[in-house]
């Protein structure tokens, strides 16, 4: 007689080292939830990092859509099927589908990176084989270099001099926009100073011009020598978009206004982007977020394989590979988990090699990440197969009290 399975689900906010500033958000703690599944001794973590001004959830919102998980028909499927029968099918199919998930991206994306990691460990898989995507399986596969050069961020918290003298190599710099376009064309002129015509600039405006001003922003941000701007205007204004894109003389990312492959079509029919920003919890897991990257090369659009700010584990590496499979991306994020987290809850750490801002594949097998000691304290809840109650995970005196996080 099989052990029954299990999931626990930990609710993760650890304190940042460094905080980041954007428009949209002042972040100084990570808000990710990390799920374990538990089958016969098969384990599997993943992950995700709600943001309300992204997709409109919360950590409180998924953490009470995963009360609904299918865990009894999960089970049923790990055991009952060949892996590698079950891991064809959840690629082509996704989590969401394959399980009739309830809940929206965030809690799709946690489950499918749970599963994936499972599956990558019982069959020996390495992370890129647990991503769709036209590039090779391994980082030493023909096309596929065994690193990748990461993008750097300067966000509002950091002096643009600062951030030259500090985080280079350069290969694709995000500047975060501020509510002064003039500082924002002095920072983009002082990037191009020191780093001259070689290196892509693009300015993340996060939803926070109007279209009123937005024209007179970008071709101010084109003469101080931006390449891009991402998500300039509110969500899904495909019209004001098209707009911006044909008089403001910059090609337009996209990020919050792309969520689902619906709205991927949206902007394409409208002519209203250039590229996407892909982001595994955004895009509702690595399978969606595969499709959209096939989506945007078939309509001839750029991609960048993004992060969400203060990831804590499955979701940096489910990224990694992602990104290995589509080396075709514009840039890649690495993210800033060595520098935001000086201990993690996850073993090994994610690596990045700051002398030559690169990330090397994922390690091991599945996602290539285990759960360590630090993640006892924010172990939430647990279920069991055959239990439909979500029960705590430790007693309520010994768990950690969460933070208010409104957006």
């Amino acid at each position: 007689m099989s052990e029954p399975a299990t999931a626990q689900l930990y609710r993760v906010e650890l304190p940042m080292a460094v905080g980041f500033d954007h428009p949209a958000r002042k972040r100084s703690a990570s808000d990710s939830l990390v799920l374990r599944l538990e089958v016969d001794g098969l384990s599997g973590i993943g992950e995700c990092a709600p943001r309300r001004y992204v997709t409109g959830e919360t950590s409180d919102l998924v953490a009470d859509a995963l009360r609904a998980l299918p865990l009894e028909a999960i089970a049923a499927s790990v055991r009952g099927t060949a892996p590698a029968g079950l891991l064809a099918r959840l690629l082509r199919e996704g989590a969401a589908a394959l399980y009739a998930l309830p809940g929206g991206n965030n809690l799709h994306c946690l489950v499918e990176t749970a599963l994936l990691d499972l599956l990558g460990k019982q069959l020996g898989l390495p992370g890129t084989e647990l991503v769709p995507g036209p590039g090779g399986t391994d980082g030493t596969a023909a096309g596929t270099p065994s690193a990748l050069p990461v993008s750097q961020v300067l966000d509002l918290s950091l002096d643009v001099e600062e951030f030259l003298d500090t985080r280079g190599p350069f290969h694709f710099v995000k500047t975060k926009a501020s509510n002064d376009i003039a500082r924002d064309v002095r920072t983009v002129a002082a990037i191009r100073a020191r780093l001259g015509d070689r290196v892509p600039v693009m300015v993340d405006a996060n939803m926070s011009w109007t279209p009123e001003r937005a024209v007179g922003h970008t071709r101010a941000l084109r003469e101080a020598g931006a390449t891009l701007v991402e998500e300039p205007l509110a969500k899904g204004a495909w019209e004001h978009l098209a707009r911006l894109r044909a008089e403001g003389g910059l090609p337009i990312m996209l990020d919050e206004s792309v969520r689902t492959l619906d709205d991927a079509r949206a902007a394409v029919a409208h002519g209203a982007c250039d590229a996407f920003n892909i982001r595994v919890a955004k895009n509702g897991g690595p399978v969606a977020a595969a499709r959209l990257a096939g989506f945007a090369r078939e309509h001839g659009l750029g991609f960048q394989i993004g992060v969400q700010v203060a990831e804590v584990g499955p979701l940096i590496t489910a990224g990694r590979a992602l990104a290995f499979r589509n080396p075709d991306a514009l840039t890649v994020e690495g993210g800033q988990s060595d520098r935001f987290f000086p201990d993690m809850i996850v073993s090994p750490r994610p690596a990045v090699d700051r002398d030559t801002n690169t990330v090397p594949g994922v390690p091991g097998h599945g996602f290539g990440l285990e759960l360590n000691h630090r993640a006892a304290p924010w172990a939430e809840a647990r279920r069991t197969e055959g239990d439909p109650a979500w029960h705590p995970a430790a007693p309520a005196a010994t768990r950690t009290p969460r933070s208010e996080d409104p957006t």
